[in-house]
């Protein structure tokens, strides 16, 4: 029974009552019952007053409240809260003016594999001219760039360690505006597994399998010499599924027809295939088996992006050529079952292994990672949604990791647990006790795969002043757009207890006048 049927049932008792007692001439018994049901009615229902139902809390970001209860509205001045601070406190409608000092934002990766290029961002809204360094622990310069507004930097880790490097934004005088660590560990990472076979020998080829030999790849090579003369090259392991296949289009135009679907079948159940579109001489092959449209290019024409290259003579006409999509580098990918396939219609890269060998391996970097070419590994670690920080909660995540994670510094051992938000993957919480590398240990996916140990760095209040006054506005924003609306006018619900009290003298008078 809900309040409004409970209220009419007492109105209607109670007015039952008013006239009996009224059709008796007993007026005074009738007001008592009219008094008594009034105050059951009051007391039945939930009337509120204008008013404080509670009191507004000013926030201070050095002793943060563990608890809102009796506190309506919040005020805040400065920066805010951290992110996991805000999330131990529930919705309440928050003053706050975002403050007007500069601040900045980084963005790097926390790990990286060997052979990849690390690039760090600094985004500010500040747009005076500025240069932003990079140095490495011993203070050499790794990298350097100057301009307005955002700024980044890139640099080639030659080794798989564990770095601590330091990146400097000076202003156009070389007068210091933010100065941190930047920490990033560099692993090691499985070898690929490619597996090559072309139809003819040629200087592209060869500077190919020189860029695969020095990245550690498993490379299975084989070059058509003449009809009855092949040139093999053996990997160093068993390869029983590669990552890659490189072929040239010579080679496919020229292949009998099971051996082309063995190779698209092949792609179907997974893997990758790059075709070196130079020696391409029948449009009508790809366009059969591939769906590939090929027309006729210009002898002088060029690829865009960093490194221009000449153009194959046969390539799509334009960037998306139905399933397939293009790139300013010359490279059109398409899905092929559970694989991919890339068509790279450039050529005569191998002029400059000796130039710019560097450029020459990004670019090859870029090539497979539009192939999607890459060796998973067993765990994957998550970034922190925000700066470690000594006595602050750190939310650790990770892929591919099962039972507990110890960590020896702490001299703790947590169960790895799923969250809601963080689908797929495990994580725990720890509170740092001091600034620098903070180690974990724990099991991979497999019973018996070998543990796995990992470390997160964590940052000293003092490092990074602008970034962390960034993360706190960002995370103060959020925090305050969960009550967007201004809240409804303050109500305070009405005493019950002096209608409890009326009803219980009423109700006694009329006992005591039907005894007599």
């Amino acid at each position: 029974m809900n309040v409004t049927m409970l209220i009419a049932a007492i109105a209607l008792v109670g007015a039952t009552s008013v006239l009996l007692y009224l059709w008796r001439r007993r007026p005074f018994e009738a007001l008592l019952a009219l008094v008594a049901t009034a105050a059951l009615a009051l007391l039945a229902s939930d009337i509120k007053m204008p008013g404080d139902a509670g009191a507004t809390l000013a926030i201070d970001a050095r002793n943060p409240p563990a608890t809102l209860d009796g506190v309506r509205s919040l005020t805040l001045q400065g920066d805010g809260l951290r992110a996991a601070q805000w999330q131990d406190l529930p919705a309440r409608p928050l003053a706050w003016t975002t403050p007007a000092g500069a601040t900045l934002y980084l963005e790097f990766p926390r790990r990286m594999a060997l052979g990849r290029l690390f690039s760090l961002s600094v985004r500010r809204a500040d747009q005076a001219p500025a240069r932003l360094q990079l140095l490495a622990e011993n203070g050499q310069l790794l990298a350097e760039t100057r301009g307005a507004g955002d700024l980044s930097v890139s640099w080639l880790p030659p080794l798989a360690e564990t770095l601590l490097l330091t990146t400097r934004l000076l202003d156009d005088k070389g007068q210091l505006l933010a100065e941190g660590p930047v920490p990033v560990v560099v692993g090691e990472v499985s070898p690929l597994s490619v597996q090559g076979r072309f139809s003819a020998p040629s200087f592209d080829v060869r500077v190919l399998n020189d860029v695969l030999v020095q990245s550690r790849a498993l490379v299975d090579w084989q070059v058509t010499l003449g009809k009855t003369v092949t040139r093999s090259e053996s990997a160093r392991e068993k390869i029983d599924r590669p990552d890659l296949l490189v072929i040239d289009a010579a080679w496919f135009e020229r292949a009998a027809a099971p051996a082309r679907a063995a190779l698209l079948e092949q792609v179907k159940q997974g893997a990758a295939l790059l075709v070196l579109a130079a020696n391409a001489n029948d449009a009508g092959v790809w366009s059969r088996s591939m769906q590939l449209p090929l027309q006729a290019q210009d002898a002088d024409r060029r690829t865009g992006g960093a490194l221009p290259l000449p153009v194959a003579p046969l390539t799509p006409a334009t960037r998306q050529a139905g399933a397939w999509s293009g790139n300013e580098a010359g490279v059109w990918a398409r899905q092929w079952g559970q694989g991919r396939i890339g068509w790279l219609g450039v050529a005569d890269w191998h002029r400059l292994a000796i130039s710019e060998p560097r450029a020459l391996a990004l670019w090859w970097q870029d090539v497979l990672d539009t192939l999607r070419v890459e060796h998973p590994q067993a765990v994957q670690w998550l970034a922190p949604r925000e700066m470690p920080l000594p006595g602050q909660r750190l939310e650790l995540c990770a892929f591919g990791v099962r039972g507990k994670v110890r960590f020896p510094d702490l001299g703790q051992t947590l169960d790895w647990q799923r969250r809601v938000d963080r689908v797929d993957a495990s994580c725990v919480a720890v509170w740092p006790r001091t600034p620098g590398w903070l180690r974990m240990e724990t099991q991979g996916p497999a019973p018996q795969s070998k543990p796995v140990n990992a470390e997160v760095y964590v940052y000293a209040p003092t490092d990074w002043p602008l970034w962390q006054a960034a993360e706190r506005r960002a995370a103060t924003a959020r925090y305050a757009a969960r009550t967007p609306v201004a809240p409804a006018p303050a109500q305070r619900p009405i005493p019950q207890w002096p209608f409890a009290v009326l009803f219980a003298l009423a109700m006694l008078g009329l006992w005591w006048r039907e005894r007599r």
